[in-house]
């Protein structure tokens, strides 16, 4: 996962408690009760002992409702707090972690990140000489997060077949139209870029078409563009190759992506003063600093360990001298404790599994500027 928490920085500033469900939520048929259909009962009698408020439990009971139509495997992850449901999704698939039924000091995203190992926002424009069909998505979820459509000039997009000088007017202005069409089609990926973060641009559709709107998208978008041959909007066509190829896409830039950040931490090893660090003492020390640009760990491997959630900058440490001017929140697992700071000083996050890492080490960063050389020791 490469992707930034930026948009949950305003849910880790606030206080808590916070109560947490991930919890398998397959729902039952008449004559079966699957675990789905079980949970709203099981939270109140779970969270109860844990000091939850009632308004929280309230909520909670209310979002674990079963998810009707929605087949097993299916996960779902609830953040509950001051009795207003913060987060509720349904995440595909079995559950990655264990179950979760808990009160907690800060939030802990981490269910969340591990089913959407990605903040991935691409695009997939599908064009015709006269149609551009725009949709915008973010890797793991199924359905588009918005879609554009842009009809332009439909007079005079098919050639005159005639001859002579009419022949030769008539196929400018078709040249003409298509163009026109092309530039509005290019200005709405553009936009859509821009508002997005979009990090591919796949365009599918006619040709001619492709052709004249690659050609028209601004400098910044042309990097990001992968032409497939494929047009799901003539009769007869398949979405399931278009669907299968806008896939292999986007797993090629993902890992072409994970592999550039893999490749700069290595390439820092043995720098003088290396923009990286490793080691879970240095690496909060840097996201004290916000000093980190991408923060790269093992959840598995640090599962066992905690670290000191503060309430203000800088808001993580190892021990209460730590903390400066902060309050201790509480102990919280590291990789919650480690996903949070990284949220409040705008750091990208990448998850890897253990072998990925140099052998011991479950945490390193990528740094925004280096540590510079180190201090000499005192005699």
């Amino acid at each position: 996962m490469t992707g930034s928490l930026k948009e949950y920085a305003d849910l880790y500033r606030l206080p808590g408690p916070w109560c947490t469900a991930y919890v398998d939520a397959g729902t039952g048929t008449v004559d079966t009760l699957e675990a789905g259909d079980a949970w709203p009962g099981n939270a109140r009698t779970r969270l109860e002992p844990q000091g939850a408020a009632a308004a929280d439990l309230e909520a909670l009971e209310q979002a674990l409702q079963p998810e009707p139509g929605v087949p097993a495997p299916v996960a779902r992850f609830v953040l509950v707090h001051q009795g207003k449901t913060e987060i509720n999704e349904v995440l595909p698939g079995e559950r990655v972690l264990p179950e979760r039924l808990s009160v907690d000091p800060v939030p802990d995203l981490l269910p969340l990140v591990k089913h959407r190992p990605e903040e991935f926002p691409y695009i997939v424009a599908e064009v015709s000489r006269e149609h551009g069909e725009i949709r915008l998505y973010r890797a793991g979820a199924g359905a588009p997060e918005s879609t554009q459509e842009v009809q332009g000039e439909t007079g005079h997009v098919s050639k005159f077949q005639g001859g002579g000088w009419a022949h030769l007017r008539f196929q400018h202005h078709t040249e003409d139209v298509w163009r026109r069409n092309a530039d509005e089609v290019a200005g709405e990926i553009d936009r859509l870029v821009a508002d997005s973060g979009a990090r591919l641009v796949v365009l599918a559709g006619d040709v001619r078409a492709r052709g004249l709107v690659q050609e028209q998208l601004a400098k910044a978008t042309q990097p990001l563009v992968s032409v497939v041959d494929s047009h799901t909007h003539t009769g007869g066509a398949d979405d399931s190759l278009l669907n299968d190829q806008v896939n292999q896409r986007v797993a090629e830039v993902w890992a072409a992506e994970q592999q550039e950040i893999m490749d700069r931490l290595a390439m820092q090893e043995g720098q003088a003063n290396p923009e990286s660090t490793t080691g879970v003492g240095a690496v909060v020390h840097a996201l004290q600093q916000a000093q980190v640009e991408v923060l790269i760990f093992n959840d598995q491997a640090l599962s066992e360990r905690t670290l000191l959630a503060l309430d203000a900058e800088p808001w993580i440490a190892t021990a209460e001298e730590e903390s400066l001017a902060a309050n201790v929140l509480g102990k919280v697992p590291a990789p919650a404790a480690l996903l949070r700071a990284a949220a409040l000083t705008d750091a990208r996050v990448l998850l890897v599994p253990g072998p990925v890492l140099p052998e011991g080490v479950d945490v390193a960063a990528l740094l925004r500027w280096s540590t510079g050389p180190a201090a000499p020791a005192s005699s």
